[in-house]
């Protein structure tokens, strides 16, 4: 854990770390040990373990290592230019845990922000339900939710965007593509019919493996109504440097002896939407977990009022057919008088 006005190594948090691990079936048999002579050098793998060691199914970590800004002068929201030197998260100075219930909290700042913050929260889940909040994600209890915000920084142009660059650490099967899946349901947020999922590679089954998953939306409030919404992209992953990640991080180093990296960049605002600078807000809220990636399914609600709207016609139909049927055979069945 780091400590207050401390420099937090690698920005893998110790919380986030053990959250994302998929360990074994049971976790509560398991122990993990810690050579801290070692694991305080930074130049030892191993000095983190889990034992038994065959109880390990798979292990992945995810790492937010650096915020980029970009001046988009033109409005295009294209930042392969007018980028801005990169704040490294590895280099923030970070507060203590603020620990509630299942959730924790860690806010930290750059040493040239002049003002506001970088937060991250991580909340853990016993059971399956969804976020309170917008983009309210479905979670499992193998599943844990990360919101991101930046909250009263100032921007370094008028027409400022950001980035956030993520990094995925693993052993075998490392999350390396991003499938994106299309609904025709916006019931839980609002205009929005995808959710992105970072996974492994397609050669892997997913029921024993891990996912980063997200829909591809942020938010210029805290407490957003739907014009605050704003849409977010990203990059394909790419491999990186296995050993750049672990001289980064103590934790990837204390774990993995060689470990496989994939990095991506996620953008938020496309052209033509407010600059950072109208709310100087941004949260951005992802899922990550084990197994297989929630799959989200009509809610009763919608159900039943598809029901309605489906049913009423049908039956409107049938009523009207058995009306119709019997005039039809009453008129054929009668008789008329000859007029002379």
């Amino acid at each position: 854990m780091a400590a207050a006005g401390k420099k937090c190594s690698g920005v893998l948090f110790l919380f986030l770390l053990f959250s994302l691990f998929s360990l074994s079936q049971s976790l509560l048999s398991d122990s993990r040990k810690v050579n801290w002579s070692q694991f305080v050098e930074r130049n030892h793998s191993g000095s983190l373990k889990v034992e038994p060691e065959s109880s390990i199914l798979y292990s992945s970590a995810l790492v937010f290592s650096r915020l980029l800004e970009y001046d988009d002068v033109n409005d295009t929201a294209d930042p392969i230019s007018d980028l801005f030197p990169p704040y490294e998260l590895q280099d923030f100075i970070w507060s203590r845990f603020n620990l509630s219930g299942p959730s924790a909290l860690l806010c930290g700042a750059a040493a040239n922000f002049t003002n506001g913050s970088l937060c991250l929260q991580l909340s853990a889940f016993e059971s399956e339900g969804r976020g309170q909040s917008w983009p309210r994600l479905l979670h499992t209890a193998n599943s844990s939710q990360v919101r991101v915000w930046l909250d009263g920084v100032l921007p370094r142009a008028s027409r400022s965007r950001f980035l956030l660059e993520l990094k995925a650490v693993g052993g075998v099967y490392p999350l390396s593509r991003v499938e994106v899946h299309r609904s025709i349901d916006d019931e839980f947020t609002p205009s929005i019919f995808q959710v992105s999922q970072w996974v492994p590679t397609e050669n892997a089954s997913s029921a024993d493996l891990g996912f980063v998953q997200w829909k591809p939306v942020a938010y210029r409030q805290s407490n957003p109504a739907l014009e605050d919404a704003t849409p977010c992209r990203h990059s394909d992953p790419r491999p990186q440097s296995g050993e750049a990640a672990a001289a980064a991080s103590g934790l990837i180093r204390a774990f993995y002896a060689e470990p496989e990296t994939f990095g991506m960049n996620v953008s938020f605002g496309l052209a033509g939407e407010p600059f950072y600078n109208s709310t100087k807000f941004l949260s951005w809220t992802l899922l990550v977990g084990s197994g297989s990636p929630p799959v989200d399914s009509f809610s009763p609600l919608v159900v039943s009022v598809m029901a309605v709207g489906l049913g009423t016609p049908m039956i409107l139909l049938l009523l009207g057919g058995v009306f119709v049927l019997p005039a039809e055979e009453g008129a054929a069945s009668a008789t008329y008088e000859p007029i002379n």
